[in-house]
């Protein structure tokens, strides 16, 4: 008889196989992954039932079984042997138990062999700042945070502390010392751990989300003293971007918040992962570099102008969404419709595939 562990390495075994990005479990379904941001259905297995699912769930729980029943959901990483980790969250819908599972790849990837601009190499040597990667969920913030993050670990002597909820990529330290923090874990909140770490005698702060006023005003204070400071947002674009950090805050708080992000901040960096024509998914990226012109239109309260900004200072490494869209349409990487699906301004981007 197959225990309820051997059926979870199965159904591991199989999103590493599909090299899925996530695996769900849900009632009344097969188990599904997501490959290449499509779902499939894993037809060898049976459809979940209530106490099926609940199983699976709490094998993956363990001892945060009463943290689960009482919140109703809960994240966290697991670890599959030596081949994967997954950030786990498992949640009720219908009164029914549900878990989503996002696969963590043991190895953390290279700029080079994520296929991401050459100009992302520049940010590893940055000292200190504020550096923000954006995207909708599930189109690798994490895995190009990552390897920005380990890049510094390979190649300089610094102190790294990450504050995450839960870990994702687990990074072994090289040249630099590496603490990883969970929250829940190691912390009470990304709030607690932030409140202490300049007292920590980090060089470089990853902050795995930004979730409220308290932390980006912290994050921006750290950058603001000397230090090197990572995070993501939910944003599409680098204008946008700016403007969420600032409107999170009451409008008393604001002009405060725009000058200290035109000190601070040092590059944004927008993606999302777009179907290759050949297979699998490639990123289309925006980067936006800090110089004296991105610095003003943010004090002016004029970050619209910042896409126009990006789209003339190519010379400077800076990286329009549509350019970057266009040149995998040039390169035969992706198709010209999928490509004009992702475009934020279609129109724009139709005239730059045409020059």
């Amino acid at each position: 008889m197959v225990t309820i562990q051997q059926e979870l390495e199965d159904l591991f075994l199989n999103a590493l196989k599909l090299n899925a990005s996530d695996l769900l479990l849900s009632v009344g379904y097969k188990p599904i992954v997501r490959v290449d941001g499509a779902l499939l259905m894993l037809d060898e297995f049976s459809i979940l039932t209530p106490e099926h699912a609940g199983d699976l769930a709490y094998q993956l729980l363990g001892e945060r079984k009463e943290t689960f029943i009482e919140k109703k959901e809960v994240d966290f990483s697991y670890g599959f042997k030596d081949k994967a980790r997954f950030r786990v969250n498992i949640f009720f819908e219908k009164g029914f138990i549900s878990s989503a599972l996002r696969l963590i790849p043991s190895k953390i990837k290279t700029i080079e062999e994520l296929n991401l601009p050459m100009a992302l190499h520049r940010i590893p040597k940055l000292k200190q700042g504020f550096v923000l990667l954006t995207g909708p969920s599930g189109h690798g913030k994490s895995t190009t945070l990552a390897a920005i993050v380990d890049e510094i670990n390979h190649s300089s002597a610094e102190h790294i502390i990450t504050i995450e909820d839960p870990i994702e990529y687990l990074f072994f330290g090289d040249k630099s010392l590496v603490n990883q923090r969970e929250v829940g874990q190691d912390t009470k909140s990304f709030h607690d751990a932030l409140g202490s770490i300049l007292r920590e005698d980090p060089n470089v702060i990853m902050i795995g989300e930004m979730r409220d006023p308290e932390t980006i005003a912290a994050a921006l204070t750290a950058a603001e003293t000397g230090h090197l400071v990572f995070s993501s947002l939910h944003t599409n674009s680098a204008s946008q971007t700016i403007n969420r950090i600032i409107d999170v805050f009451p409008s008393n708080q604001q002009n405060q918040i725009r000058f200290q992000l035109a000190n601070t901040i040092s590059a944004v960096v927008s993606q999302r992962l777009l179907p290759r024509i050949s297979g699998g998914r490639i990123p289309a990226t925006e980067v936006m570099f800090a110089n004296n012109a991105v610095s003003n239109l943010i004090r002016e309260n004029k970050a619209y102008q910042l896409d126009l900004v990006i789209e003339t200072s190519l010379e400077d490494g800076m990286i329009s969404l549509n350019r970057s869209l266009a040149e995998l349409v040039r390169r035969g990487e992706v198709a010209p419709e999928t490509a004009l699906a992702y475009s934020l301004n279609p129109k724009e981007f139709q005239q730059t595939i045409i020059q």
